[in-house]
């Protein structure tokens, strides 16, 4: 059975990204494209679900990075089966729960601060007392700190 091919207008329009977006993707190994006998860009129709998964993980917080290295474990030109995705889903679920385990306690440690009223990182006797970050580090390393 042959595939059925798109244009990267035909599957922009289904998925509400912009063709350039799509370009981007491959060039970044996301999505692939063959070339129609004029050298125009073909997409598979499994591209739709990558694109979705994409923007749906991308919402959660995953870095092209994270979903790239995903992607390389799944079938490149068929649409994955529920099979792969429940495995891609599972390798995420653990990041995605350390990641709300460090929101959630970098919103207290906000809350606290603000809560105080002194808001320096530099006199604040919980977080760094003494400015002993600031003999050792520089930048915002207390947010490291509080995220660990």
């Amino acid at each position: 059975m042959d595939r059925q091919l798109l244009t990267p207008g035909q599957i922009a329009a289904r998925t509400g990204l912009a063709v350039s977006a799509l370009h981007f993707y491959e060039r970044k190994g996301l999505i692939a494209s063959s070339r129609s006998t004029g050298n125009q860009r073909r997409y598979g129709a499994d591209v739709i679900r990558r694109v979705s998964v994409i923007k749906a993980a991308q919402q959660l917080g995953v870095s092209l990075v994270e979903i790239q290295q995903a992607f390389e474990r799944l079938p490149r030109h068929k649409a994955p089966n529920k099979r792969d995705w429940e495995q891609l889903a599972q390798r995420w679920h653990h990041q995605l729960e350390q990641r709300i385990r460090k929101l959630q306690l970098l919103k207290a440690s906000l809350t606290g601060c603000i809560g105080c009223g002194c808001l320096s990182m530099e006199t604040c006797p919980l977080y760094n007392p003494g400015d002993i970050l600031g003999e050792s580090k520089v930048g915002p390393v207390i947010l490291d700190a509080i995220t660990e």
